[in-house]
């Protein structure tokens, strides 16, 4: 029986959510499966994996084979790493403690890269907030600039007619004045 690590379609439509599982390769992409590994969720940024790591790489020593998106999964959460490592020391390339302290070096170094882009992507959100706040204060600030105008036109005509209906009353009045 050949085995795959593959990814099992869930969530609504549009709104993709995968678990990551080792199925056997004739079984349908969401039916039957041997044993589920984990999770991924691309809708999240950063996507969210939830794997569990000595699950994985036990089902990859024993010959399962990753379709390319759970390669890239594998390998981004360090399990094709180990991997890896472990081929050397049954070599004899190098001592256990010597590959648990690369494994430990490469996964500090992978912890710094993701929380910079968390960071990163934090920050960005920030500035954004900050350039639309300051956005609609301008366009606030017009839009006050804007009625205050319109309020002094308004007063000002409201003045300008009531001069004009004073001295139409002044009028009026003078030349009754002179008759009499």
């Amino acid at each position: 029986m050949a085995v795959k690590i593959r990814l099992a379609r869930h969530g609504k439509k549009g709104y993709a959510f995968y678990h990551i599982v080792a199925a056997d390769s004739r079984a349908p992409r969401d039916g039957k499966f041997i044993e589920k590994l984990g999770t991924y969720n691309p809708n999240t940024n950063p996507a969210t994996i939830d794997l569990s790591f000595d699950r994985a790489l036990d089902w990859l020593q024993k010959g399962a084979q990753p379709t390319d998106t759970c390669r890239a999964i594998l390998s981004y959460k360090g399990v094709l790493y180990k991997k890896h490592l472990l081929g050397g020391v049954a070599k004899g390339a190098f001592s256990e403690s010597e590959a648990e302290a690369k494994f430990n070096k490469w996964l500090g170094e992978k912890e710094g890269k993701v929380a910079a882009k968390v960071n990163k992507l934090a920050g960005d959100a920030k500035s954004a907030e900050k350039a639309r706040l300051a956005a609609e204060a301008k366009v606030a600030e017009e839009r006050a600039k804007a009625i205050a105008e319109k309020k002094a036109a308004a007063e000002a005509e409201a003045a300008a007619a009531q001069a004009e209906e004073q001295s139409s009353e002044e009028a009026a009045e003078a030349p009754a004045e002179a008759a009499e």
